[in-house]
């Protein structure tokens, strides 16, 4: 969106930065800092939004180039091409076309020789991470610690391993001899068994230099540096320490932690702000009352009775233990029911199927047992045709020909005992 011929909707005057663009409206609404100031809302905008500043007036790679020169600079070099300076100068404002060429070798292009882009200028001004220095005392862990095992094995006070890289790499010269009278081709295979070795000597050294270069000597020390966040990002970056520095290293953590603490910072911003504190006063008032009531131990808890609300004896026990709470007592076990588990209501039979066969007495079975009319006569011819073929039956047998509710089988048994459906086995 083209920000420079915009207009605030609420005073219609053109948008000088900074100003506040809403995240949440589509397309974007950008206001002026006075209508925001006075929480202007208009149609779908409310003042609550989600809102971010706009403005580029701030150094981004040099003190005396801000952030909008840096943009004029780069869109003119594609419109006018590379070494068009005159050009280019024309469309950056207060800038000459040394001045240009200059900022835009130094930044953007290849750096001369002699020259480092990290002696810039805003980055030389801007805060160092806490040095690494080398500790006065080495650690010594103890052998098959976890020290140990993440230092490989290497013993800082003696700057050397407890068991070498490639530990036999002397046994291929040990019974190695250089003579006048050899041959040119022995002497040349001789010549490649030492350069073999020095390799692996090589290899040794490499070891022993990236242990101290990147500061894995002092590993527990450097963590104190780090607040808890940042150690657990140390953690998910521990593959990454081969690759930088110890400074470096500290530098991004540093940078990880503080974003961190930004983040949580603004989360709790957030939940003042969504319970409508407005200023940093009320929001440091707001914390402690809340941490407080997080640590009372005399809050009231009603969902703890909310389910029993028809029970006269558990609702009794609840009161109970918030006079205890209330006294400063720790009130000792759960809230017991006292009515037990209650009755469904009976089945309701209008217009199920099968009803109109039923008896006045089958129907009240029905909706009492709540079993479908169906289902009542399937188990009842079930019943009927084993009572018949046995010349009785008997209520164990009954449960294992159908697989419902014990309770339900033993009260419909009884009732086709009763009516003579049945015989008694």
């Amino acid at each position: 969106m083209d920000y420079l011929s915009a207009c605030c909707p609420g005073c219609a005057s053109f948008l000088v930065e900074p100003f506040v663009r809403c995240v949440q409206c589509n397309p974007p609404l950008l206001l002026c800092l006075q209508c925001f100031a006075r929480g202007l809302e208009m149609k779908s905008h409310q003042s609550d939004h989600d809102y971010e500043i706009v403005t580029t007036s701030f150094p981004l790679l040099h003190p005396a180039w801000r952030a909008s020169e840096e943009l004029a600079l780069l869109d003119s070099l594609l419109d006018c091409g590379y070494g068009n300076w005159h050009d280019v100068a024309m469309h950056v404002r207060g800038k000459t076309q040394e001045e240009c060429e200059e900022h835009h070798t130094f930044h953007y292009s290849v750096p001369p020789l002699g020259k480092d882009l990290r002696r810039s200028p805003v980055l030389l001004s801007s805060s160092k991470a806490i040095p690494f220095t080398s500790s006065e005392d080495p650690p010594r862990p103890a052998a098959d610690s976890p020290l140990c095992w993440e230092l490989a094995g290497y013993m800082a006070p003696r700057s050397d391993f407890a068991e070498e890289y490639d530990q036999c790499a002397e046994w291929d010269l040990r019974d190695l001899e250089f003579s006048d009278d050899e041959s040119d081709i022995f002497y040349q295979l001789k010549l490649a068994v030492v350069d073999i070795y020095l390799s692996r000597v090589r290899e040794r050294q490499r070891r022993k230099r990236i242990i101290r270069k990147l500061g894995l000597i002092n590993l527990r020390r450097f963590q104190g540096h780090l607040g808890i966040g940042a150690q657990s990002l140390l953690q998910a970056l521990r593959p990454f320490c081969r690759l930088l520095r110890s400074l470096k290293l500290d530098k991004i953590l540093q940078s990880f932690a503080l974003e961190l603490e930004l983040r949580q910072e603004v989360k709790r911003l957030k939940q003042g702000r969504e319970a409508g504190i407005l200023t940093l006063r009320g929001l440091k008032l707001f914390g402690r009352l809340w941490n407080a009531r997080l640590c009372c131990p005399t809050r009231i808890i009603l969902s703890d009775v909310m389910h029993f609300t028809q029970d006269t004896g558990a609702c009794q026990q609840w009161l109970q233990r918030q006079a205890a709470l209330d006294a400063g007592q720790i009130p000792t076990g759960p809230i017991v029911p006292t009515l037990g588990r209650r009755n469904a209501p009976p089945l309701d039979l209008t217009g199920l199927p099968g009803t109109e066969k039923l008896t006045e007495n089958e129907k009240e079975l029905c909706r009492q047992v709540r079993l479908v009319p169906e289902s009542y006569l399937m188990h009842r011819a079930v019943l009927e045709a084993e009572s018949r073929k046995q010349g009785g039956l008997r209520l164990a047998r009954a449960r294992s020909l159908i697989k419902i509710d014990v309770n339900k089988t033993r009260r419909l048994y009884d009732f086709l005992l009763k009516q003579g459906f049945i015989n008694q086995g």
